[in-house]
Formats: C-alpha cells, sequence, structure tokens
C-alpha cells in the first residue's frame, strides 16, 4: 500500500480505548480512541472525509467489518506508535476560519435560540479520522527513536524541545538558559514524575505522586482543574505535546451516559478526572490496552458533577494558541464543536433571572459542602473568562451566528450585574447598612432584599479604608461576605471587575497581608467558618473544620493565579513576595496540598504531598515574574465595547431603566 496516498479504516482491533456508551453511536461498547496531532502540512479536507464522518457519532474511527480505503493526495503523516503492530493516525481538517479579532458587537435578535441547535446544524458527528495501520518492526522502533527525543539536560528542564518551533520559528524561550535553583530542579523532576501516559504518549498529570501514600482515592487520577497549572508549566517551558494531548483526549471523553440514579447528564458535560486503565487485551494472551475511564461527578465525594471543568478546558485551550502560536487546534471541527456543546450547556434558558450561573455546593475548587451553592464567584469569574476564550476562538457562520451573540448578551449582563451588586467596600457597607428591606418596584435599590443585620461584626473593622472585593455569593435574602481569593484574582485577570475594582483588591491583600498570606499563601477564603456556623453550614464536616482545607485553609496553587493578576495590574512586587515567602517551606515540607491554621503554619491534617499543582503552581509563578511579557498572553483587558452595548437595549420589552450608563461609568467612558 502506498502510504502516503491512501488512507483506511483498519478491522483490527485497537489498542487504546474509552469506558463509555457513546450515546447516539452505531455501535456498543468499546470506542476506538487516538492520538491527535495536527498535519504540518494537510491536504485532506473536510469534504475529503465526509463519508466516514456521515458513520460516526461523537468519535470517529469505528471498527467496522469491512476495510474501507480512501485515496487522497501525497500527505505528509505524523506516526504515532501504540504497540508493536498497531499505529494512529489523524487527519486534521483546518475548516474554521481566523476569528481572533472580529467585533464584539452585540447582534440585534438577542432572544432568538438557534444557538441551542449550533451543533447538530454544524459540525455533530464531525471528529478527525483515525486510521490503524500494521507497520514492520523496523518502522516502528524508528518512529519511535524520533519521537522520543531526549529533552532533559539533567535538571528535568526541556532543552530544544520540537514544540518551540512552530513553522521553524521560535515561539517561547525554554528556561533552561537561565539557572534553576535546587528548589526549581527538585520541582521539574516530581512534576515530570507526576506525569501519566497513555498509549505511550504523555496526556496529563495526577493529581499527587507521594511514593508513601497507601490509599491515593482519586488522587492518581488526573483532574481537568488541576492539571491546568500543569500545562501552563509545560507550555512556558516550551513543551506543548503533552498540553494538546490532554485537551484532544478530555475533548473525546466529553458527553457521557454515566449516571447518578439513571439521570443523564447535560449534553457537553466535561468530566472531572479521568484514569488510564490497563487491561488484558481481548483474544491476545499476554498483551495488554489502556483505556480511559472518567469520572463525572459519579464517584465524587457528594456525587456533584463538575460546573468548572468545561470552563477550564476552554480557557486552556486558548491559552494553549496564544503561548504556542498553534491555533490550527482550536480551528478543527471537533474542537469547534466541543466549545459549543459546552456552552450550550452552560447559556441553556432555566428558571434563574440572573445573567450568573446558579450551581451546587461542591460543583468546583471547593469541592465539599461550604455553603456556596447558588451563585458563588469562583463559578461567574471562571464562566466570563471562558465566554471571552470561546469569542475568540468560535468560526463565524450562518450556525453560530446566533451563539456568539448570545455570548456578547451573557458577557454585557454578567459584567454589569457583577460589578454593581457583588462589589463590597466601605461605602457599600454603609448603604447596605442603610438599607430598607422587603421593597417592591423595578427601581428598587435594596433589589436582593439584604437585611442589613446580615453585616457580620468581623466586616465592620475589617475592611480597610482603600480597599474592596467581590463578595462570594448573592441571591435574594443572603449574601455571603466571605473573601473568596480564587474568585477575586480571577475577577482580575479575566477583568469582570473595573481597573478600580481590580485595584482595590489587590490594595485589599496587601492590606490584610497577615490574615490573607500568614505563613503561606494563600488563604482559600477568609475568614473560616467557626463554632455553630460551621456545624450548620458545613454539616460538622470533620475534614473542613476552621482554618483547614476548603475552610480557611491556605493553598499554594493558587500562586501562579496571583502572580498572573499582579503582573497584569503593574504590580509584580506583591506576586515576589507571596512566592518568596512560599519558596522557604514547599520544598522542606515536600510539597503538600494545603496548609492549615489562621496563618498557615502547618501543613493540613489530611493534606496529600507531593501534590501536583502545588508544585506547578510555584513553577508557573517563577517563570510568569521572569518572563512576564508571557502573562499578557493569559490575561485579558478590558473589552470597552462590551459595556457600549447593554441587552436590555436590544429588547423591546426590557426593562424601563436602562443600566448601561452605570455600567459605562465604572470604567470613565
Amino acid at each position: 500500500m502506498n502510504t502516503s496516498s491512501c488512507i483506511s479504516i483498519s478491522t483490527m482491533k485497537p489498542c487504546c480505548r474509552i469506558l463509555s456508551s457513546c450515546k447516539g453511536s452505531s455501535f456498543i461498547g468499546k470506542c476506538n480512541h487516538f492520538m491527535n496531532d495536527n498535519l504540518s502540512n494537510p491536504h485532506c479536507k473536510l469534504d475529503d472525509i465526509h463519508t466516514v464522518s456521515d458513520y460516526a457519532t461523537r468519535v470517529i474511527g469505528i471498527i467496522g467489518s469491512n476495510r474501507s480505503v480512501f485515496c487522497g493526495s501525497d500527505s505528509n503523516w505524523r506516526h504515532f506508535r501504540l504497540n508493536k503492530e498497531t499505529r494512529c493516525y489523524s487527519v486534521d481538517a483546518n475548516v474554521a476560519s481566523d476569528v481572533r479579532n472580529f467585533s464584539t458587537s452585540i447582534e440585534a435578535q438577542v432572544n432568538e435560540k438557534r444557538f441551542n441547535k449550533f451543533y447538530i446544524q454544524g459540525c455533530l458527528n464531525v471528529k478527525p479520522l483515525v486510521i490503524d495501520r500494521i507497520e514492520s518492526g523496523k518502522d516502528v522502533a524508528k518512529v519511535e527513536e524520533e519521537i522520543r527525543t531526549d529533552i532533559n539536560n539533567g535538571s528535568g528542564v526541556n532543552v530544544k524541545h520540537p514544540d518551540n518551533y512552530l513553522n521553524g520559528e521560535c515561539v517561547s524561550e525554554s528556561p533552561h538558559e537561565k539557572e534553576l535553583s535546587e528548589v526549581e530542579k527538585e520541582a521539574w523532576n516530581l512534576l515530570r514524575g507526576a506525569v501519566v501516559n497513555y498509549c505511550g504518549f504523555p496526556v496529563g498529570t495526577v493529581a499527587a505522586n507521594d511514593p508513601a501514600d497507601k490509599q491515593p482515592l482519586n488522587y492518581d487520577q488526573v483532574f481537568i482543574r488541576d492539571f491546568v497549572p500543569s500545562a501552563l508549566a509545560f507550555l512556558l517551558n516550551g513543551e506543548g505535546e503533552i498540553v494538546k494531548n490532554f485537551l484532544l483526549h478530555t475533548l473525546q471523553l466529553q458527553s457521557w451516559e454515566k449516571t447518578v440514579d439513571c439521570y443523564n447528564p447535560g449534553e457537553g458535560l466535561m468530566p472531572a478526572s479521568f484514569k488510564v486503565r490497563t487491561v488484558p487485551l481481548d483474544g491476545r494472551n499476554g498483551e495488554f490496552e489502556d483505556m480511559l475511564d472518567p469520572d463525572f461527578g459519579e464517584s465524587a465525594i457528594g456525587r456533584v458533577a463538575p460546573v468548572d471543568s468545561g470552563l477550564w478546558w476552554i480557557i486552556l485551550l486558548r491559552a494553549y494558541g496564544r503561548i504556542t502560536g498553534d491555533y490550527t487546534l482550536q480551528e478543527r471541527v471537533d474542537v469547534q464543536t466541543g466549545i459549543c456543546l459546552i456552552l450550550n450547556l452552560c447559556l441553556s434558558d432555566g428558571f434563574d433571572l440572573f445573567p450568573t450561573l446558579l450551581v451546587t455546593d461542591g460543583s468546583c475548587m471547593i469541592d465539599r459542602r461550604m455553603g456556596i451553592h447558588g451563585h458563588p464567584l469562583e463559578i461567574q469569574a471562571l464562566f466570563y473568562s471562558a465566554l471571552r476564550s470561546s469569542r475568540e476562538m468560535l468560526s463565524i457562520n450562518d450556525s453560530t451566528k446566533s451563539l456568539v451573540s448570545a455570548i456578547n448578551n451573557r458577557l454585557s449582563a454578567l459584567s454589569f450585574h457583577m460589578r454593581e451588586y457583588y462589589w463590597l467596600d466601605r461605602k457599600k457597607i454603609n448603604e447596605i447598612y442603610r438599607y430598607k428591606t422587603e421593597e417592591y418596584s423595578t427601581d428598587a435599590i435594596n433589589k436582593f432584599n439584604i437585611y442589613p443585620d446580615q453585616i457580620p461584626s468581623w466586616l465592620v473593622d475589617w475592611i480597610p479604608e482603600i480597599g474592596g472585593y467581590l463578595v462570594g455569593n448573592l441571591q435574594p435574602a443572603h449574601m455571603d461576605f466571605r473573601f473568596f481569593t480564587h474568585g477575586n484574582i480571577w475577577t482580575i485577570i479575566s477583568s469582570l471587575g473595573s481597573h478600580e475594582q481590580n485595584e482595590s483588591i489587590l490594595n485589599l491583600i496587601e492590606d490584610k497581608w497577615d490574615d490573607l498570606m500568614g505563613k503561606m499563601p494563600l488563604k482559600i477564603c477568609y475568614p473560616a467558618l467557626e463554632h455553630e456556623e460551621w456545624r450548620i453550614i458545613t454539616g460538622s464536616d470533620p475534614k473542613n473544620t476552621p482554618w483547614s482545607y476548603h475552610n480557611g485553609g491556605s493553598w499554594p496553587t493558587l500562586l501562579w493565579q496571583f502572580t498572573l493578576a499582579c503582573i497584569k495590574m503593574g504590580r509584580p512586587e506583591l506576586a515576589q513576595k507571596a512566592v518568596d515567602l512560599a519558596e522557604k517551606r514547599l520544598s522542606a515540607d515536600h510539597w503538600p496540598e494545603y496548609y492549615d491554621t489562621r496563618h498557615g503554619r502547618f501543613i493540613g491534617k489530611q493534606a496529600r504531598l507531593c501534590q501536583t499543582w502545588t508544585i506547578a503552581g510555584y513553577l508557573t509563578s517563577k517563570m510568569l515574574l521572569q518572563n512576564p511579557d508571557m502573562a499578557s498572553k493569559l490575561f485579558w483587558n478590558e473589552d470597552y465595547e462590551l459595556l457600549e452595548n447593554c441587552v436590555c437595549a436590544l429588547r423591546p420589552n426590557g426593562r424601563r431603566k436602562c443600566l448601561r450608563s452605570a455600567a459605562r461609568s465604572q470604567v470613565g467612558l
């Protein structure tokens, strides 16, 4: 067979598979999985694989009973080794246009719901083509030798990794040119030791890799959320392969039918984590195959599906393109479909009148009962970031037009809602203190019926004169006044808050350094729930005791996000101070998951050691501080056009009083 001119779907059994029921597929059981890679010279267009895509639902490359051959032009194939006899190839269909610079203006038909059908009309059932082929042992060895080049110089840092170069040009500078400290060398070695391989290729990092841990539970899995700092560390080091593999493999796990008590989660849901399992190959004695086994929440504590996984996936996809300069990944049809499915799930209509996402307790980084159900700040900030990322990456065509319009509408409404109602400073506290309650009308000042007696006593003396922050949650008759670090940091990174508000958040952190940083940055929330409040809200959770775990514990993984926010606001010295503080203890304490006590003096009582996102967060922070220009590829600047448009102005039956002028005044327009 002329391998340069023909593609075949093989009857051979692949060595890799996904545990999935593959909703809507024409087959049951195993799904042929693949290792995807963009072709350096892709000649095969979407029309060339039209026949194949008609047969594939959610996964292309189904192993059939007959061998089908499709002949095309001479293509430059990138080979992946699966086992001694089988390889997996992919066809990269570049069908998306360059949409990174399109206008953000809102379309007139804001109530149009056709975006709900985008993935059906536009790109459902379209996945990259997978080809299995028998090759000689000699060729396989040669390919493996080409792929598995030694990229380490003894310090665990990349040296001339092939992903450093795109189209012959260097896109990122490797930290190997700078002398690494012993702590950094140790961190890199630990991070590389946490890498998980699937069919011989890296697809992520385990949550923790402590060799002394005899009961890893789910810490030996790859979490979408936890992998983000690892991905950024690899990307900043010029290593894009593991991130690309991760994005494509998690995409193939999207929209499962695994259920709790026979209820199907919404299509587009991304798993919280996945595990690579090695099982005996059917009918082949002594041979094994890899399987991807994802967890959508059916095994999690409390059985809560993750809301933030899909949001993190979109954010990481954008970061991959901006850091590597390789935008072909986000332009693939299957990736475009994945974005649309996540957005459809997030933008679907419900009973809520607010532009914020309504979620359950434990559906994000704070994954246990902590009273964050409703509209937690962290989810809204990630939601805003994911919407802005999607708008940059989505291909604009007739099918996506209404979806982009819906994104812009939601961005405009969400931005105003968060800045206006979640913001808290000394002036706003005094306003709440004088609120009237039980106000009925669209002109009510106390729109959420917040009772002045809800203002906690600690807050009155704690709030500084020149600082402020966004509250942790807001819903009818309830305002969670706690300071949640993750959400406030992402408010800065995503420009969800105005420039003045972002400055005020950093001012507050600096002013309350001892409370929020202490001996180990950063407090996940402040203050902790104590006494009767802890018993009622957490249900007497023995892990979330006061100043421990998610109840006021200190999480060093937040360092990279804090560093990114500080660089954006022109205050890298604050981030450097936090990194220096953490650097004194992390290595000596064996890189714990979290720290306990009010000032973070002790390792968490149930903290895992060698926690990967602690290690990766430190490395990412160091690299961002060494190369601040790279930070600009990861954050978002203010989008003034969003504030020029107001959803209510486009609705004939909209609110009687448009608040667009108030939103625009926040940035001095």
